[in-house]
């Protein structure tokens, strides 16, 4: 492990240890707010250690987090719930049922979960530090630049998300891990990495875009190369074979991305078009739920939904549509003014990203960075940092993210959508601070015993953001800015989150 790996995942364990100790603490002391969410019955008696596990972890239980651990404990029962992606719910049903069995003379299947979830995101979270931290690495080519971005990473703005029951975390490690093994040559297990990633969030199709991308970029630049040093016929075989291979692997690649998604809307359409279960066989407590909050479960015996009629019968887009009013434009409403500014330090970030990298790369970009100019000049050895032509597919894809879920989505989910599904917000913000702040460039801080680099290669520096944040009054305005955004972000969050009281 080296020095870097290292600091980041101290780091990294301080702040899930910080906020899964301040969730409780804010749970306890603040009282629940009423909240017009989707909250079932428990249908089981609490055992000995219930009412403990609820006290620690209850907080990690909300919005959500309650469809999760309801598909976890009941399988997908409601039409909506379908809305949630199966594998984190599979994967804490499978902590459960192995790693808590033990625990189950104690502790109820919901106290179980609610364990499962707060020690499971904690080790997702952990592993996605680590692959975001290799992906950095790896694309910027700058060892300060990575290090920066991934402590910043750290605390994240999407903090109570990447620790409460949603899937942020896993997918966060499946996305960032498949890109890393992609970026290294190792097509076919970033193809499985990312394949898994769509099982737990929807968005997981937009990675076909790397698919479709970074093999292209690695065909072009064989061609090239061929070109410059290869005469005569077989130059036409080799290009058609390179060819060959980019749409094998390209096809291949999105299909095997898209597959999970496709099986998970062909289970809905099995569940509510064809259905082989009656209500009689749903608990009487949850049918009451469905009948006084007009959720739909399956009924043989019952006409389908309308939506089974149409010609492509997607459950996803059927839910997203009638059930979370999700839609093109749908959001640009007056009212909606103060989730607009909750999204809007991210989307800054991501504006501030495309336009920086636009700026320095402009004819780079005018070719879709598949070469840049010059005969001898290749993306074999890139220039270090964020201006690196390697970044320029993660900027397109951050883009297309923020322009999606500024126009389609609910806007306030921005925050949380970009974090666990780009590393730019980060590269961009490390890239700020080193741009602007003298004190990360300077051997020991205006006082004394606080250092940001080491005398030699065999001390560890201190922890940057640690320094700079507490120091905060002496740094720039746009340390101050990123620093306060993302630990603002990182406190308000659990405390509104974890009681119920709507957030991003």
């Amino acid at each position: 492990m080296t020095m870097d790996v290292k600091a980041v995942l101290e780091f990294a364990t301080v702040t899930r240890g910080l906020s899964l100790l301040l969730q409780a603490v804010v749970n306890a002391a603040i009282p629940d707010h009423e909240a017009d969410a989707f909250r079932p019955p428990r249908t089981e008696e609490p055992l000995y250690l219930d009412s403990l596990v609820d006290w620690l972890f209850g907080g990690l239980s909300h919005w959500d987090a309650e469809h999760f651990l309801f598909i976890a404990e009941k399988g997908y029962l409601f039409e909506h719930n379908f809305a949630f992606f199966p594998l984190f719910p599979v994967v804490i049903r499978g902590l459960v049922e192995t790693l808590f069995w033990p625990l189950s003379s104690w502790l109820s299947l919901r106290g179980r979960l609610l364990l499962a979830v707060a020690l499971g995101n904690t080790a997702l979270f952990l592993l996605s530090v680590v692959s975001q931290h290799a992906l950095s690495r790896l694309v910027l080519q700058d060892r300060r630049l990575a290090l920066l971005s991934s402590l910043l990473y750290c605390i994240t703005p999407a903090n109570v998300f990447m620790t409460a029951g949603y899937s942020e975390s896993l997918f966060a490690a499946l996305t960032f891990g498949g890109l890393f093994l992609l970026e290294k040559g190792f097509t076919f297990r970033a193809c499985l990495a990312l394949s898994i990633a769509t099982a737990a969030r929807s968005n997981g199709l937009v990675n076909m875009g790397f698919l479709l991308y970074l093999p292209a970029v690695h065909a072009i630049s064989q061609i090239r190369e061929y070109r410059a040093t290869s005469k005569g016929h077989s130059k036409v075989l080799h290009y058609i074979w390179v060819i060959t291979r980019l749409l094998l692997t390209s096809l291949f690649g999105c299909t095997i991305i898209a597959l999970p998604f496709c099986a998970f809307q062909y289970y809905g359409y099995r569940t509510f078009c064809t259905p082989s279960t009656s209500p009689e066989q749903v608990h009487p407590a949850l049918l009451s739920l469905a009948e006084s909050k007009g959720y739909r479960i399956p009924d043989e015996n019952g006409p389908p939904p309308l939506w089974c009629m149409r010609p492509l019968p997607l459950l996803y887009s059927h839910i997203q549509d009638v059930y979370w009013d999700v839609g093109f434009l749908r959001y640009f409403e007056l009212k909606q003014i103060p989730n607009f500014i909750l999204a809007l330090p991210m989307a800054t970030l991501g504006i501030m990203a495309a336009y920086a990298y636009y700026q320095a790369n402009s004819e780079l970009c005018s070719r879709l960075g598949l070469w840049r100019a010059g005969p001898d000049e290749g993306l074999a050895k890139p220039t270090p940092g964020f201006f690196n032509p390697r970044v320029f597919v993660y900027v397109v894809h951050s883009t297309v993210l923020l322009v999606f879920g500024t126009l389609c989505m609910h806007v306030q989910v921005l925050t949380r959508f970009m974090a666990s599904s780009s590393p730019v917000p980060f590269w961009i913000s490390a890239h700020l601070l080193l741009l602007n702040e003298p004190l990360l460039h300077q051997r020991r801080m205006s006082k004394p015993n606080v250092q940001l680099q080491p005398h030699s290669r065999s001390h560890t520096p201190q922890n940057p953001i640690v320094a700079l944040l507490t120091h905060f009054r002496s740094c720039s305005p746009t340390t101050r800015s990123i620093l306060g955004y993302f630990v603002s972000y990182w406190l308000v969050g659990l405390v509104l989150h974890c009681n119920f009281l709507p957030w991003t």
